[in-house]
C-alpha cells in the first residue's frame, strides 16, 4: 500500500484525515499528517516529515500532500523527493485525499500520482458554472493572479506568518 504524508500551515492536514475518517468511517491506515506551525525549527520540521515517511511506508512509494505550491509545508518536503518513490502534490483537499486513500491499494505508484493530479485539476467547481451546464473541468482565464510574495505579504498584515 502506497503510504500518504499530509505537511500543512497548522493543523489543516489533522483535520482533513479526520474529515477522511468520518466520510469513510474507519481511519485510514498508513496516513499522517505533519503541521508546520510558524516560526517552527526548519531541521525539527525537516525530521518530522522524514519520521513520517518511515512511519507509512509500505515499500510501495510514499505520497506527499501538501497545501500550497512554494509553501513552507512544500518548500520542507522538496527534499525528500525520490522519483519513483517519494513524490508531491501541492493543493490538497478532501476530494483528492479520499481519492488517494480508496485507490492506493489497486495502483501502482506512479499511476496513482498521475491519475490524482488530474483528479484533483477536475475535482475543484464553481457551482453556478455547474449548475449552468459548464464542464467541471473547464478552466477560464484568470487575469489576477496572487504572487507568493503577496501572499506572505498577507500572511504577515494578518498575523499569521
Amino acid at each position: 500500500m502506497i503510504g500518504i504524508v499530509i505537511v500543512t500551515h497548522r493543523q489543516l492536514g489533522k483535520a482533513l484525515i479526520e474529515a477522511a475518517e468520518s466520510v469513510l468511517g474507519d481511519p485510514p491506515d498508513a496516513v499522517i499528517s505533519v503541521s508546520v506551525n510558524p516560526g517552527a525549527d526548519t531541521d525539527m520540521l525537516r525530521k518530522k516529515i522524514g519520521k513520517g515517511i518511515r512511519a507509512v511506508n509500505r515499500k510501495k512509494g510514499v505520497l506527499i500532500f501538501t497545501d500550497m505550491f512554494d509553501g513552507t509545508p512544500a518548500n520542507l518536503s522538496y527534499s525528500f523527493l525520490r522519483e519513483g518513490a517519494v513524490d508531491i502534490i501541492s493543493s490538497v483537499n478532501l476530494p483528492i485525499l479520499l481519492k488517494a486513500i480508496t485507490s492506493r491499494k489497486k495502483m501502482s505508484f506512479a499511476s496513482l500520482t498521475q491519475c490524482l493530479e488530474a483528479y484533483g485539476r477536475r475535482n475543484i467547481s464553481l457551482a453556478s458554472g455547474v449548475l449552468k451546464g459548464q464542464s467541471r473541468s473547464s478552466a477560464s482565464f484568470c487575469p489576477f493572479e496572487v504572487t507568493l510574495g503577496q501572499q506572505r505579504e498577507m500572511a504577515a498584515e494578518n498575523g499569521l506568518n
